[in-house]
């Protein structure tokens, strides 16, 4: 069956009339093909449709709030660690220069027990004129003070 026998029977089925090779009745006929197409993509393209979203993973959310959870953590510790590290080293630099400052006195202390001991030595082992000739010296002072 062709194509135009075709049209020729929707066109007897549609008016009731008999085939013929009009070309006015093809012409109809495609219009009324074409209308029904364009009708069909109408109703097709105006209904509602329900978009699927594409399935994604979102595994990585739970992730990225535990290692901004661990950072945060690991942060804190480290902060708190260098803290303490650093108070320890004030400590440890504040004690030496306090031995240091003891060991100072301590030897500034010695130096003049030495100085005193040396002085007090001096006065015992040196005397101005000997023993024999002291009664002398003294009787000499007494002069010079009348």
């Amino acid at each position: 069956m062709s194509f135009e026998d075709k049209v020729g029977v929707e066109s007897e089925v549609g008016k009731g009339s008999e085939p013929s090779g009009d070309p006015g009745q093809l012409e109809e006929a495609l219009r009324d093909f074409r209308l029904s197409v364009h009708a069909w993509s109408e109703a097709v393209y105006s209904r509602p449709r329900t978009v699927a979203e594409p399935a994604r993973s979102r595994m990585w959310r739970p992730a990225a709030g535990w290692v901004l959870g661990c950072l945060l953590v690991v942060g804190g510790l480290s902060g708190g660690l260098y803290e303490q590290h650093q108070r320890q080293q004030t400590a440890k630099a504040a004690a030496e220069r306090i031995v240091e400052q003891q060991r100072q006195v301590a030897q500034e202390r010695a130096r003049l027990e030495e100085e005193d001991l040396l002085a007090k030595i001096d006065r015992d082992v040196s005397r101005e004129v000997p023993s024999a000739m002291e009664p002398l010296a003294q009787l000499m002072a007494g002069d010079e003070v009348q």
